[in-house]
């Protein structure tokens, strides 16, 4: 079977690079390496979601599947007074996410290995944010949104990206079976930016 970004310890040889990217308008630079997700820069679904998002500046926000950590880094600059838990099963991204915070000067993270939300049980958060890992299977991505409700807040948010050609109606149909308010906040080049709001 070939290996996947989702693998909790990847095989395949090292090739670490850099690459400089902004943000909302802020310039970061990320180390990244074989083995994890969109290594060669900041992929177009991630980016959408870190541009479209909403992260009040005392926001409590859990990052799932966080790869080397654009997503998660993005949102501890918005919640400047708040905090972000950054997870992923992934060992070298967890590394990588970990090396990244601190190359960028960002202080308000925590960057765990996990598999889901098995590193943050019985926590809760104000936003919970992913691209999430497609190739592992629906079940995996249904997953994800399903257990998002035992840790958001009352009002809680999650924030979901996906591409319309693997699985965004699907995708829409499970958040609006378990959130009482969904929305499509974004759509570009086949991508799909989802609220799901907690009342």
């Amino acid at each position: 079977m070939t290996e996947h970004y989702f693998t909790a310890n990847p095989a395949v040889g090292h090739k670490p690079a850099k690459f400089a990217a902004t943000l909302r308008g802020k310039k970061y630079v990320f180390a990244t390496d074989a083995g994890v997700f969109a290594k060669q820069g900041v992929d177009y679904g991630s980016r959408l979601l870190i541009e479209t998002m909403r992260i009040p500046a005392d926001a409590r926000v859990l990052d799932i599947g966080c790869g080397y950590g654009p997503i998660g880094l993005a949102a501890a600059s918005e919640a400047r007074s708040g905090t972000v838990v950054m997870l992923d099963i992934n060992e070298r991204a967890v590394e990588l996410a970990q090396e990244n915070a601190k190359m960028n000067g960002i202080t308000n993270v925590t960057v765990k290995q996990s598999n889901r939300y098995e590193a943050v049980r019985g926590e809760k958060f104000t936003h919970i944010l992913s691209n999430p890992p497609i190739r592992a299977g629906k079940k995996v991505v249904h997953g994800i949104f399903v257990e998002a409700i035992d840790h958001l807040m009352p009002g809680g948010e999650l924030w979901i990206v996906i591409q319309k050609k693997q699985g965004a109606p699907s995708a829409l149909a499970k958040l609006q079976q378990i959130f009482p308010i969904v929305q499509e906040v974004a759509k570009d080049k086949g991508y799909r930016i989802y609220q799901a709001k907690l009342n």
